[in-house]
């Protein structure tokens, strides 16, 4: 039996704008007004909608996780970060496998960002994609050891650069809170209500599952996003944690 409340729940949802342009993302937004969850805007919406789609979700009080995967030279990403901190987003990220200068960059950018009386964005690292299976870390990626272990070697980096989180599959939840403490937030993709597709996801579990591993934030996307009725969707994926 969870001990949070709904609204609690709710906050805990990112609801995934995996969409094409911001009219479509729109429609979703007017189906969940009133539900208090983050939404993540991720490359492809970022692309098409720019800044100010981002900007306007702030100004109708959203709370919003930037998904962009920032991975480039310690000065660019540096920018990049400067840059989104001013859109005031609540979280974003930045590859690990940039290493920890990069990831430290991206913390001189939010500092440097930051307006008067502005809130400080959470910087989180991305682990491996839970598209990443073992065979694609170790044949193609080139990576050797099993995917924790991968994921475990990113997530200490990320905290050692000073990163307040991670992205990661729901089954390294506990790994990770383990290696960084409890304090660590950890955001997971990954997320099938019962009975739905897996698509392109290798690393799987349910919003109840995840949460009873103690994630912070669970990241939803085409279980509510690709269903006849999105707001009914979501208030059942509330109602199996509730």
């Amino acid at each position: 039996m969870s001990v949070l409340t709904r609204t609690e729940i709710a906050g805990r949802i990112m609801v995934a704008l995996d969409y094409a342009n911001a009219e479509s993302a729109e429609g979703l937004l007017k189906q969940l007004e009133g539900i208090p969850c983050f939404v993540k805007v991720g490359m492809q919406l970022f692309y098409a909608a720019g800044p100010s789609f981002v900007a306007s979700l702030k100004t109708r009080g959203y709370k919003v996780f930037l998904d962009v995967k920032m991975h480039d030279i310690p000065n660019t990403v540096k920018g990049g970060a400067e840059s989104v901190t001013r859109l005031g987003v609540d979280v974003f990220n930045v590859h690990a496998a940039g290493g920890k200068q990069m990831m430290e960059a991206a913390l001189e950018g939010v500092d440097k960002g930051l307006a008067s009386g502005s809130t400080r964005p959470i910087v989180i690292g991305v682990s491996q994609l839970t598209s990443t299976s073992q065979s694609v870390l170790n044949d193609e990626i080139g990576l050797a050891g099993t995917t924790e272990q991968a994921v475990i070697r990113y997530a200490r980096l990320a905290h050692a650069a000073g990163l307040q989180g991670v992205v990661a599959s729901p089954l390294e939840v506990t790994a990770i809170k383990s290696a960084c403490g409890d304090g660590f937030v950890t955001v997971t993709p990954g997320i099938r209500p019962a009975g739905a597709d897996v698509g392109d996801q290798s690393r799987i579990m349910t919003p109840a599952e995840a949460l009873a591993q103690k994630t912070d934030y669970v990241v939803i996307g085409r279980p509510i996003t690709g269903a006849a009725d999105p707001r009914a969707a979501i208030e059942a994926i509330i109602d199996s944690i509730v």
